[in-house]
């Protein structure tokens, strides 16, 4: 990249919609085999990876199929209320991706792996929260937009 081509956004540095479809993927394939996290997962659809990885790719500044497609923040909120997700669980989680990321071939550069664990800490940090027992409103959140040097504001 030269300094007159644009910033690429996070979606693009990390490959796009294929590298977020062979992360989830893989990363789901490894939360089946995990005695900690399995339990979390037991009843999920088959579509749950490709949703994910819609999602990741509309919040690090792909498109916005999450929004368009499937209900944007406010569904993928409701989709951890009264799980009861634990902190031994959020932790695994954060563990388990951040392997799946290096085992996939994610970029390893230090600016975009301290952006995507910043993420990852967030959101798991946020699911802990919506499926505690005292959640925020789920239909006032706004999808979260993440990039090289910024993060949402925590509204809660």
């Amino acid at each position: 990249m030269t300094a007159s081509e644009p910033t690429p956004t996070i979606y693009e540095w990390l490959g796009g919609a294929d590298a977020l479809h062979r992360l989830t993927e893989a990363f789901y394939a490894h939360v089946h085999a995990d005695a900690i996290l399995a339990p979390v997962f037991a009843g999920m659809d088959a579509d749950h990876p490709a949703h994910v990885a819609v999602w990741l790719g509309e919040v690090f500044g792909g498109p916005a199929g999450y929004s368009a497609h499937h209900g944007g923040h406010a569904h993928m909120a409701s989709r951890h209320l009264g799980r009861g997700i634990t902190e031994e669980q959020r932790q695994r989680w954060v563990t388990l991706l951040m392997q799946t990321a290096d085992e996939v071939g994610l970029p390893t550069d230090p600016e975009f792996r301290a952006v995507f664990a910043y993420y990852v800490e967030w959101g798991t940090r946020m699911a802990l929260i919506y499926s505690g027992p005292n959640p925020p409103p789920v239909l006032e959140a706004p999808m979260p937009h993440w990039g090289w040097n910024q993060t949402p504001p925590w509204t809660g």
